[in-house]
């Protein structure tokens, strides 16, 4: 389960700020499996986030983890720039994680993070708070190994769901 973590902020990418969401997001992500291959910072972006996440697909991995940029500042652009990649959506994995974030502060209702899948890899859009994150992670934790045989397989016309 090969996997990125891309942090998505201006600030941390001018190392005016300290990146404690990426880490975090790639510590959870490897208590649950995943096998960190790269981390990444970029500014707040629409292009750079876009062929960011292109690399990250063409080269395969099985999951890339976007913290930042889903809010509705002018400069939060994740959502589009991950729209522009995915082929499909899978939403009820950031349906979900709002569910479980309103359950902590109204504000979860805000969060504007997408999911979907680009060739053979899931991108996950999580907020950019390392609180957040903590209280969200727990949707795809249960998932990922699931997913990633998925995403693997060549599928077929039985399911097993």
């Amino acid at each position: 389960m090969r996997t990125v973590v891309l942090t998505v902020s201006t600030s941390v990418s001018r190392r005016v700020a300290e990146d404690s969401s990426g880490p975090l997001l790639a510590h959870l992500a490897e208590d649950a499996g995943a096998e960190i291959v790269a981390m990444e910072v970029v500014p707040d972006d629409f292009a750079l986030i876009e062929d960011r996440l292109h690399h990250y697909v063409d080269d395969g991995v099985s999951f890339v983890l976007t913290t930042g940029g889903t809010g509705l500042t002018p400069d939060d652009v994740t959502p589009e720039a991950t729209q522009a990649v995915i082929a499909r959506d899978a939403p009820g994995i950031s349906e979900a994680m709002r569910a479980v974030s309103i359950q902590h502060t109204p504000m979860g209702v805000l969060s504007r993070g997408v999911s979907g899948v680009a060739g053979r890899t899931l991108i996950v859009n999580f907020p950019g708070s390392p609180k957040a994150i903590e209280q969200v992670f727990g949707v795809l934790a249960p998932v990922l190994k699931h997913a990633a045989a998925t995403l693997a397989s060549e599928g077929g016309s039985r399911s097993s769901h």
